[in-house]
């Protein structure tokens, strides 16, 4: 299991990331800094799209990309628009604790019965769709996902910092991942 960095003091927050947005999502989350008027976005938050995660930050803070497991590979274009035309500077990738996205196989029963049922699909075709996708979307361990897919953003985007996080549903707090 991959170590979580607590970040509770300013002193918590990584050197690399402390003079830049992502020390200020820090900030802002975990340490209660007031939330100051934003007129340009400096972030890019990628995140998954779990209803169990609200951050604490200003309006006009971060472009934010929801995807299951903070999976951007298929979110490549918004990544370099927000970057070469909406002038970010650095991405906070954002895993959580208890992702949806792990494991999928355990939920392929569910998966194929909940489309059947809430949204009237042939179960066959309910199998077809989970057997195409879910191989792509599978991302394993959620906090190693987060790190290899820092790592490619950062090959693809070499002048962008990318900061790998985890956000902990069990408190609300974002935490720094131990490279």
């Amino acid at each position: 299991m991959r170590e979580f960095i607590p970040i509770n003091a300013e002193s918590d927050i990584p050197a690399a990331y402390a003079a830049g947005p992502i020390g200020d999502l820090l900030r802002f989350n975990n340490l209660d800094r007031p939330l100051p008027e934003i007129q340009q976005a400096k972030l890019l938050i990628g995140m998954c799209m779990d209803y169990r995660k609200h951050l604490r930050i200003p309006d006009n803070f971060a472009y934010i990309i929801r995807a299951g497991g903070a999976n951007l590979r298929y979110s490549e274009f918004k990544v370099s628009y927000a970057i070469a035309v909406g002038g970010v500077e650095a991405i906070a990738l954002m895993g959580h604790t208890r992702c949806g996205m792990v494991n999928l196989m355990a939920r392929k029963e569910a998966f194929i019965a909940g489309l059947a049922e809430k949204a009237g699909w042939d179960r066959e075709a309910a199998e077809r769709h989970f057997t195409h996708f879910a191989p792509m979307f599978e991302i394993g361990d959620e906090a190693d996902f987060v790190l290899s897919e820092a790592k490619r953003l950062r090959e693809r985007y070499p002048r962008i910092t990318v900061a790998p996080l985890m956000y902990k549903v069990e408190d609300n707090r974002l935490y720094a991942l131990a490279e």
